[in-house]
């Protein structure tokens, strides 16, 4: 199955082929935990709303039309599992796992901006949150990132224009107090 591209494993795992489908969530599974994790930044979370976007992809690959990347349809698929187990749970999103990865690469003074970033990026509100993690994290074009949250790409740039006008804002106010 590995020398299958992604549309045979698709069009094989829609039609009951277990081994394809298997296939594709091995060939995906990191992708799908990695945005989990930057989505919420907490390890554990991430490790269940990987599981939950599993049975997602299990349940929806039908609904998979092939307009777009699969990848792209997979970082709605997380997000939406995300939004959806953290609903379930009561919670919000949390970041002390991301916030130790970074201060654990970083210099001790770049441990500590490092730090505050996360923190800041992590109190946005949702959308700005999402568009900034898919652009600037995962390299996404405005477009391509417009396609997975569903809105306008006008929309996009607004969102990640407000989000760095608040990040900005927000480390501006901080120096004058330092």
């Amino acid at each position: 199955m590995d020398d299958l591209d992604d549309d045979e494993l698709i069009a094989k795992a829609r039609s009951g082929d277990a081994c394809a489908f298997e296939s594709l969530v091995n060939r995906h599974y990191m992708t799908m935990f990695k945005m989990a994790f930057k989505w919420c930044g907490n390890r554990n979370d991430a490790e269940d709303i990987t599981q939950d976007a599993c049975i997602k992809l299990a349940r929806g690959l039908d609904s998979f039309k092939g307009g777009s990347a699969f990848t792209s349809w997979l970082y709605r698929l997380v997000i939406n599992a995300g939004k959806d187990w953290y609903k379930k749970h009561n919670r919000h999103p949390s970041n002390p796992d991301a916030l130790e990865t970074a201060s654990t690469k970083s210099k001790s003074e770049e441990k500590l901006y490092t730090k505050q970033v996360l923190e800041a990026v992590y109190k946005l509100p949702e959308g700005e949150k999402d568009a900034l993690i898919l652009v600037m994290s995962e390299g996404l074009s405005h477009k391509e990132a417009a396609q997975i949250l569903k809105v306008k790409e006008s929309t996009v740039s607004w969102r990640i224009h407000e989000a760095r006008k608040k990040l900005s804002a927000q480390f501006d106010k901080e120096k004058s107090y330092g």
